[in-house]
């Protein structure tokens, strides 16, 4: 078996069109050029990958900052966060997305119970959406990645023990984070990743669509700049990697 490119898009991939795609309502923060606070709303298509850029955290959880954890839902654009290879880096973008059982039944949460993964890992219950990555050490990829971590999509991890797949009942909202650079934070104890929608993502969009998901990222200009990965990563929808995790 062949093992993909991780996070990169083939370039035979065929481009993602609009025609007959669901829409939903993504909210963002941003700053602007002149470093003030703006905000909008976006009725776009429901793309896996605009679910994922506002998608990453339910509301609660706490990232790590220089003064300390702070809920999600309190963060704004030019609030400092702690990165593990920049310091501190100002928080540039914040998406936001609620997800209601009527329409988002399929949409991948997760619940990571407190402790899961040893104590204060996490130090709290810490939900994530269908953009969470967490960064794990998978004995079985090891060999494949060439690399001892890898941030691994966090609904392959649920063992219906300590993390759980959610089965939305009531309306949630969901938040992700971007910075200047893609970064590994910490939330709830737990190493984890800013937004970044991969190396090669327009690729996979006709022109229309590609314009229509920029447009929910008004602090970047052209694809190039979301730059480069900070870790290797798995994709969110590659099954055979993810039985190995």
């Amino acid at each position: 078996m062949t093992t993909p490119r991780l996070g990169v898009i083939p370039p035979h991939a065929h481009a993602i069109r609009q025609d007959n795609l669901p829409m939903r309502r993504y909210r963002c923060m941003w700053l602007d050029i002149g470093g003030m606070i703006s905000e909008a709303e976006h009725h776009l298509p429901a793309l896996p990958l605009l679910d994922a850029a506002h998608g990453g955290f339910a509301r609660g959880a706490l990232v790590e900052t220089p003064r300390g954890p702070v809920a999600v839902e309190d963060l704004l654009p030019g609030d400092t966060i702690s990165t593990h290879a920049h310091g501190a880096l100002p928080v540039l973008w914040i998406g936001m997305a609620t997800l209601r059982p009527e329409g988002d039944k399929g949409t991948p949460l997760t619940r990571i119970m407190a402790d899961a993964f040893g104590i204060g890992r996490p130090f709290g219950d810490l939900v994530m959406g269908p953009g969470g990555r967490l960064m794990t050490r998978p004995r079985g990829l090891r060999a494949r990645i060439g690399a001892e971590q890898i941030l691994t999509p966090a609904h392959a991890i649920a063992d219906g023990m300590t993390t759980f797949r959610l089965t939305l009942r009531q309306p949630v909202t969901l938040y992700h984070l971007a910075l200047q650079h893609h970064s590994v934070i910490t939330v709830n104890g737990l190493e984890t990743e800013t937004f970044h929608p991969g190396p090669g993502f327009e690729r996979a969009l006709d022109p229309v669509l590609l314009r229509l998901v920029m447009s929910a990222f008004p602090h970047i200009e052209d694809p190039r700049a979301f730059g480069s990965l900070a870790q290797m990563r798995l994709p969110f929808d590659t099954p055979e990697l993810l039985d190995l995790v």
